[in-house]
């Protein structure tokens, strides 16, 4: 039997009709318009990093009796290195955050933009369950 005359199809036409076919989907050619994917990833980046600059802390209820209690005094500058420091670690990806301002020191949940409690010179300075720290 004569393969070249018959009805099916030779090994080597199925193999060409393979390579020319896996040529044409793998081999797309790009378009001017298309990014590659370097591009798209610092674009996607910079959006995300825009959006999370803006940060408005919170205060939890046991910042506010410590921040009574040890007579500290947030003024508005103090606030903003604060904010300043939150930002700060939010960027670098930290999620409990000490910022320390002066002789002072906060704890933020910087997910939930929330400082959870605040220490001064005269306390106990040992920080637990922290990924981060920022000296504002």
């Amino acid at each position: 039997m004569d393969i070249r005359n018959s009805q099916y199809t030779s090994i080597e036409q199925m193999t060409g009709q393979l390579l020319h076919n896996r040529k044409t989907t793998i081999e797309k050619p790009k378009t001017e318009s298309a990014l590659s994917f370097k591009e798209l990833f610092e674009t996607k980046q910079q959006q995300g990093l825009e959006e999370k600059t803006e940060i408005s802390l919170k205060f939890s209820k046991h910042a506010n009796q410590r921040l009574e209690s040890r007579n500290i005094d947030l003024s508005g500058d103090v606030l903003q290195r604060l904010e300043d420091g939150a930002r700060k670690a939010q960027q670098k990806g930290i999620k409990e955050s000490l910022v320390m301002i002066d002789n002072m020191a906060f704890i933020v949940n910087v997910s939930s933009s929330t400082v959870v409690t605040a220490v001064d010179e005269n306390e106990n300075k040992v920080f637990t369950n922290i990924d981060g720290a920022v000296i504002a």
